[in-house]
Order: structure tokens, then sequence, then C-alpha cells
């Protein structure tokens, strides 16, 4: 099972290795414009994550962990984009690519099962 401390902690070691992704294009590729998108949808995962935790209610949870997950599906469409324009390696690719449609089930299990849930 998945918890908040969880998720909390994957997506900051993702966002750690988009990262690491962004700098290599930077340095090999020499391109800043669709890595630093890349890197903002990513780190954004996170950050909303935390303010989820700390929401006041399950609305505001929810909202958060919303906002979450639409930055987890706008960060794999930058990651499909760089891969199908020779930015990553397949190699590069497969490596966070898969934890990308992971985080985005995860993300999604998480807010089914958080809108069943009573409101108070």
């Amino acid at each position: 099972m998945i918890n908040n401390t969880n998720i909390k902690e994957i997506s900051f070691n993702f966002a750690v290795k988009v990262i690491g992704v962004y700098q290599h294009i930077a340095e090999v590729k020499k391109d800043f414009l669709l890595s630093k998108q890349l890197v903002k949808s990513a780190t954004s995962i996170g950050a909303c994550i935390n303010e989820a935790v700390l929401g006041i209610s399950n609305k505001d949870f929810l909202q958060h962990m919303n906002e979450a997950l639409r930055d987890s599906q706008e960060t794999e469409y930058w990651l499909r984009l760089l891969y199908k324009t020779n930015y990553l390696s397949e190699k590069e690719f497969k490596s966070i690519y898969n934890e990308s449609v992971e985080l985005i089930k995860m993300l999604s299990s998480i807010i089914e099962s958080s809108k069943l849930k009573p409101q108070l």
C-alpha cells in the first residue's frame, strides 16, 4: 500500500532523476528550452504532493493531488517528446519513462481512494 510518505519520497527521487536528465541534455545536446519544461513539470509533482499532505480538508488534499497528477502527465508528455526528437536515447528514455508512468498510476490510485473517504 502506498501512503503519503511513500509518494512524497517517490516523487522527490523522481525529480532528482529528472534533474539529472536535464543536466545531461543541457550538457550534451545544448538544449535548455524543452528540458526546462521537463524539469518544471517533474519538480512540481512533489511540491503539489507536499501541499496535499498538509491540506486542511479532503477537498484541499484532492485538489493538490490532482495538480500533481496533471504535472505527472505533462512530464510524461515531455519525456516522450524529448525521446522522439532524439534528445534522449532509448536507454535514457526507458530508464525514466517507466517511473513516470508508475507515478501517474500511483497518483490516480491515491485520488480515487481519497474520493471514497467520507467528507467531514
